[in-house]
């Protein structure tokens, strides 16, 4: 597995030296060519990297020092959920939390602040475990109804979406935004059903910073929240010319000239991939989004200030635009993780 990263490297997260716009993809290795990287896990200024053989890998600005690599080995590791100020670890049937800015960096282990035996770990990982999930902040766990039958989750910057193992989607916390979907921009405290999805089944959810996207069985993209900077994929007054007046409770608001632009969309809109592609995976900035299709290509959209887009500039899409550098490479995207202005790639090579 191959991992490439492209958009802000301001503290060296992508690589070092001082491009904080990292436009196309690149490489990335962490501090050693032999590691494998199997999952990429963002924070604000540091990315971990968890490998194939369980080490950590930290890189970027680690305890208030930028450009910084720590290598954690033969930690069997197996998923990590970091925050500027926690690390959560998943290792060995327990979950850990470490204190980032006292990490040493000769990769000493330190003692964990918190911890919990998991004796049950879910398939799914971070931040779903075995009876709740897990949160980067106090108080790092909270329970969940196993009558929810949970199958998968995602935390966005003030809320959460849930989904089961018959493909419901639920949602709660925050809801200023529309993020919930739930037709209002009202807060949720507990776990709601999204009832404009009845009837189709999900397989996959992702929530951003104050968005939420998910994809059905059949591979269609359903978005929602927040689209100020076209993280939707749906008009933008932003991308657009022309004046406009937004009222908070509501969808969408009309031009002078009759143009409509999407500011809050609260309940899910079905997007279109170009050439009616099918979606399998998908993952959310804080405003921008990335998909991968069945045939292994990547389509991004939003807010590319930092070119997390990967499609060379720094504009800012309200469309999905495929990312032509991995098909250009003859690389097959598996994954994507987005962070809050960058993007991590997994994908091999064609025929592999």
């Amino acid at each position: 597995m191959l991992c490439y990263g492209c958009g802000f490297s301001g503290f060296g997260q992508l690589r070092s030296g001082e491009e904080i716009a990292v436009t196309l993809p690149v490489r990335i290795t962490g501090a050693a060519e032999t590691h494998v990287i199997r999952r990429a896990a963002p924070s604000w200024s540091y990315t971990a990297l968890v490998t194939d053989d369980g080490a950590l890998l930290l890189s970027g600005c680690i305890s208030g020092t930028p450009q910084q690599s720590i290598v954690f080995p033969a930690l069997d590791c197996q998923d990590v959920l970091p925050s500027e100020k926690y690390l959560l670890i998943l290792v060995k049937g327990r979950a850990e939390c470490w204190d980032v800015t006292h990490l040493d960096c000769d990769g000493s282990v330190p003692e964990p602040m918190w911890k919990m035996e998991i004796c049950d770990i879910h398939s799914n990982a971070f931040p779903l475990v075995a009876h709740g999930y897990v949160l980067p902040q106090p108080p790092f766990f909270r329970e969940l109804s196993p009558s929810l039958q949970a199958q998968t989750m995602a935390l966005g910057n003030e809320h959460a979406v849930l989904l089961t193992r018959d493909g419901k989607v639920l949602s709660w916390g925050a809801g200023r935004h529309g993020q919930l979907g739930h037709g209002d921009v009202e807060d949720v405290s507990e776990p709601r059903i999204v009832e404009a999805l009845h009837g189709v089944t999900m397989s996959q959810v992702a929530a951003g910073g104050w968005h939420t996207v998910s994809i059905s069985e059949s591979g269609d993209l359903y978005s929602w929240g927040w689209n100020e900077s076209g993280q939707l994929g749906l008009p933008a007054k932003s991308l657009h010319q022309g004046c406009c007046t937004y009222k908070e409770t509501t969808t969408e608001c009309e031009e002078d000239e009759g143009s409509e632009f999407i500011g809050i969309q609260s309940f899910p809109a079905l997007i279109d991939l170009p050439q009616e592609t099918e979606a399998t995976k998908v993952s959310c900035g804080s405003r921008h989004t990335a998909a991968v299709t069945r045939c292994g290509g990547l389509y991004t959209w939003g807010w590319g200030k930092y070119g997390q887009l990967g499609h060379g500039d720094t504009k800012t899409l309200d469309q999905p635009k495929r990312v032509e550098f991995f098909s250009l490479n003859k690389l097959n995207v598996k994954d994507v993780t987005c962070g809050h202005w960058n993007t991590y790639v997994m994908c091999v090579l064609e025929g592999k």
